[in-house]
């Protein structure tokens, strides 16, 4: 094993192999978990938090089949489908996310791909009014084009979300509607407008840990690394062909954050779904591994489902000696 002085400086890989990310995932918890920690030490201020709002803008009614889904139209849940909302209810969240401390305000529609029409033109409405706001704005809306993604930085977008989900391998596990090929396409699309990228993945869809690796050495190994890799617990949504899968234990989701601060130590590391279902004490765990963002809003929910609430964030926080990171641009 390296030395720790030597995983900390300030140098970023792109050859991983999924050997050694196994190797790093499966080393002792505490000796993991402690090098997590001095990576994260020295990359960022590791008592800042960025507090994320994700708004869901559009949704249900999706025609892709993720297994995970509660917004898939194919899967009978309790999900109200919502169209897009109006500009002007959008601004007054993304003003109230601002009050409750976020710097960064994320929309969501729950479409299977970007189309160039009357609700994408209201989109960059609503892109340029948070961005006027103050905030940094970041969009997750499917597939779309490099053209679409210059029209969403021209408009004042940030960072584009589109996860992997999971490893290439097991990808048509989970979704036989979209190719993971093609998510590589829309991740670069973004890249080549100019705007960062948000993208990591989910743990308990059924994979193994080879397969978790896999999906971060996709990452890892980007020419430029994501600057925003979210880590979600699988959110068990009633009527979802994985509605019975298993809680996600926190130790899993405890080594998933610290090998991806050890190998991506310059990016945000975002404590993303599963938060609900995890004490103060197991979110402290996540922390000292290397997380540095969470999703949190007054709606107390993560799309379409729970959430824990502002009030008992700002709690734990303030428990935690941690405080909410500022915007810098």
């Amino acid at each position: 094993m390296k030395e720790i002085n030597e995983i900390s400086t300030k140098e970023l890989r792109h050859n991983w192999t999924k050997e050694e990310l196994l190797e790093i995932y499966e080393r002792p918890l505490l000796e993991l978990v402690y090098e997590a920690a001095t990576v994260h030490h020295t990359w960022h201020k590791a008592n800042e938090v960025q507090l994320s709002t994700l708004l869901s803008v559009k949704t249900g009614g999706c025609p892709e089949d993720c297994s995970y889904c509660g917004q898939a139209a194919r899967y009978h849940t309790d999900i109200q489908v919502q169209s897009l909302l109006s500009t002007a209810t959008v601004l007054a969240h993304a003003r109230q996310a601002k009050d409750n401390g976020a710097s960064r305000f994320c929309m969501a529609a729950a479409w299977r791909e970007v189309r160039d029409n009357r609700d994408f033109d209201r989109i960059i409405e609503m892109v340029k009014g948070v961005n006027e706001i103050g905030l940094e704005v970041c969009c997750t809306l499917g597939m779309l084009t490099e053209q679409q993604a210059i029209r969403l930085k021209e408009a004042g977008l940030h960072a584009y979300n589109h996860n992997l989900d999971t490893s290439e391998e097991y990808y048509e596990e989970i979704i036989s509607t979209r190719k993971f090929d093609q998510r590589i396409g829309t991740i670069n699309h973004a890249r080549q407008a100019g705007l960062t990228v948000c993208s990591g993945g989910i743990i308990g869809l059924g994979e193994t840990h080879a397969d978790r690796m896999a999906m971060l050495r996709t990452l890892a190994n980007m020419e430029q690394h994501p600057e925003s890799v979210p880590i979600n617990a699988l959110a068990r949504v009633k009527g979802t062909p994985l509605e019975n899968n298993p809680k996600v234990a926190l130790w899993d989701m405890v080594r998933m954050i610290a090998t991806a601060r050890i190998v991506m130590p310059a990016s945000m590391v975002r404590l993303s779904a599963g938060r609900l279902e995890m004490t103060e004490t197991e979110q402290a765990w996540c922390f000292m591994a290397g997380a540095n963002s969470i999703f949190t809003g007054e709606r107390e929910t993560l799309l379409v489902t729970p959430n824990p609430s502002i009030v008992d964030d700002r709690i734990m926080l303030e428990n935690l000696g941690l405080k909410p990171m500022k915007r810098t641009n």
